[in-house]
């Protein structure tokens, strides 16, 4: 007999993103609202690589309460206008793991910036560093300004 998820609970202490929502942890943030919070991802596969997470601390996708899964999704649905247009990306890779690879125990979204031979080769992420913090931020800026026009 299956277990019965974890019951969600508003943050662990221990959790890295939920240091991140409380401000604990430096990320560079491009959206929040009521529910989700995308920042940078630290080692991205190519720049813009943005990661989506619930603000309720919960593991997985099927552990996420309903009425929030709609809103995730539609802020993913932002981000990737976001992405693809201020960052002349050609489309966008999703993913989501549970349990398996997820590095976090904290349910997030992965969203790719993708381009035309860029090398991405299914399932094996060549993680990188930004070049630098101005790029990083460069990169930051770009995508909260593009929100800003999408976002309604």
């Amino acid at each position: 007999m299956p277990s019965s998820p974890p019951s969600p609970r508003d943050s662990d202490p221990a959790c890295t993103f939920c240091r991140i929502i409380q401000d604990k942890i430096q990320a560079s943030v491009i959206f929040e609202d009521a529910s989700p919070l995308a920042f940078l991802e630290q080692r991205p596969l190519f720049p813009g690589h943005c990661l989506l997470i619930p603000k309720l601390h919960v593991e997985t996708l099927a552990d996420l309460p309903p009425p929030l899964v709609g809103p995730l999704f539609q802020n993913a649905q932002l981000l990737e206008r976001a992405i693809e247009t201020s960052l002349s990306a050609v489309g966008t890779f999703l993913a989501i793991n549970n349990h398996i690879s997820q590095s976090v125990p904290h349910r997030h979204l992965h969203l790719v910036p993708r381009h035309r031979k860029d090398g991405f080769k299914g399932f094996f992420w060549p993680r990188q560093r930004y070049q630098d913090e101005a790029t990083q931020h460069q990169v930051q800026e770009a995508l909260r300004s593009a929100i800003a026009r999408l976002y309604v």
